[in-house]
């Protein structure tokens, strides 16, 4: 439930900011760190999506003018993803929105609460919990 509470406020600050066509699937694709620079199968990889669903998402995202698929100057069978302006804004827009959502739950937390909470959250990421549900679905 956290997890919807922190995706329904960005989708709400982005909104709120003029970007009223995004939709909840495209945070999959701009969330941190974000898809610039990266081929469209590590961008899968990374965010646990099918290739097909993340074309179809990075396809939306392009007509809707936040990012562009280019040549890869390093394989020129595939593609690199690069923002726009109007993309490099809105994820700005979404980091801010996360600052604003982690001042938010440390002042719910309190600042020894939220500092360990943090902490957690990151060493859960380096677990063979996580990496293998990465290694599976990537």
């Amino acid at each position: 439930m956290p997890l919807d509470a922190v995706l329904a406020r960005m989708l709400a600050g982005l909104h709120a900011a003029g970007f009223t066509d995004l939709v909840a699937a495209h945070l999959s694709v701009l969330r941190y760190p974000g898809p610039q620079g990266r081929r469209p199968s590590d961008l899968a990889a990374a965010t646990g999506m099918t290739k097909q669903a993340t074309n179809y998402l990075l396809g939306e995202l392009e007509r809707l003018g936040y990012l562009v698929r280019d040549e890869d100057p390093e394989d020129r069978r595939s593609k690199r993803i690069d923002l726009t302006a109007r993309g490099m804004t809105a994820a700005q827009t979404i980091r801010k929105i996360v600052r604003q959502v982690e001042a938010d739950l440390e002042r719910e937390l309190g600042g020894e609460n939220f500092a360990r909470l943090r902490q957690l959250l990151v060493e859960l990421n380096t677990t063979s919990f996580v990496r293998d549900f990465q290694q599976r679905d990537g």
